[in-house]
């Protein structure tokens, strides 16, 4: 408690916020946007919707994350890596679930205004990833905990952001957009292998049974090589 007193509110949420993490969300959306670009069906208002609503739905989960490993024990005086506010107590456990609940709000707005430009799969496509974000550490069943993380993250930040994004400028679904969604699934499971990699020990010891976890430090270094030359 020591340490939380040299930090302002502000840089209590910025610290929550894990800013390092934001480029990964916002990089498919550019992607998926520059591919509706190239193929001349790009629309700025629904390609700003689609990065808004990106970078929303990575606050939720960065902020659940931040909450639900702290209060499983995953979070702890022994993990290694950068501090987590809830673990620090900078923020109480009230004001993170705050802060969730402002950034689904604000997933919920830009997915009103995206299923206003492209129609009703864009509901689909949010509430599932909303669930997604939040289920990742939270819930009756947090799949980052069983193992799933990789594949969800493959699946969120390759095909889901990429298509989307193009999807609610174009209206369309394209061959080319599913390829380029490939490289950028892999490279940011690559990120979240380097992380699990890292935290192997402290996982373990939570029952946080990641991938890393399950195949070991050798295993999830072979996993981030093969990650890295597929893309």
């Amino acid at each position: 408690m020591t340490e939380s007193r040299s930090f302002t509110a502000s840089q209590a949420w910025w610290l929550a916020a894990r800013p390092r993490t934001l480029p990964v969300s916002a990089a498919p959306v550019v992607l998926g946007t520059a591919v509706a670009w190239a193929g001349d069906r790009s629309r700025w208002g629904p390609a700003l919707g689609a990065l808004l609503g990106a970078l929303c739905l990575q606050l939720a989960s960065n902020f659940a994350n931040d909450l639900f490993d702290f209060e499983k024990g995953a979070d702890n005086d022994d993990r290694i890596g950068p501090p987590r506010a809830s673990q620090l107590g900078l923020l109480s456990p009230s004001a993170m679930r705050w802060g969730i609940g402002a950034a689904v709000a604000g997933a919920v707005l830009c997915g009103l205004y995206l299923t206003a430009q492209a129609g009703w799969p864009v509901v689909a496509v949010g509430l599932v990833s909303i669930l997604a974000a939040l289920a990742y550490t939270g819930g009756p069943w947090p799949f980052g905990y069983k193992g799933l993380g990789d594949l969800a993250v493959f699946i969120f930040f390759g095909p889901v952001a990429v298509v989307g994004t193009d999807y609610v400028q174009s209206l369309q679904i394209s061959p080319e957009t599913l390829w380029a969604s490939l490289p950028i699934g892999f490279l940011s499971t690559a990120i979240l292998v380097v992380n699990n990699v890292r935290d192997i020990d402290s996982d373990r010891a939570a029952g946080k049974r990641t991938l890393a976890v399950r195949l070991g430090r050798s295993g999830g270094r072979l996993e981030y090589l093969l990650l890295v030359a597929v893309s």
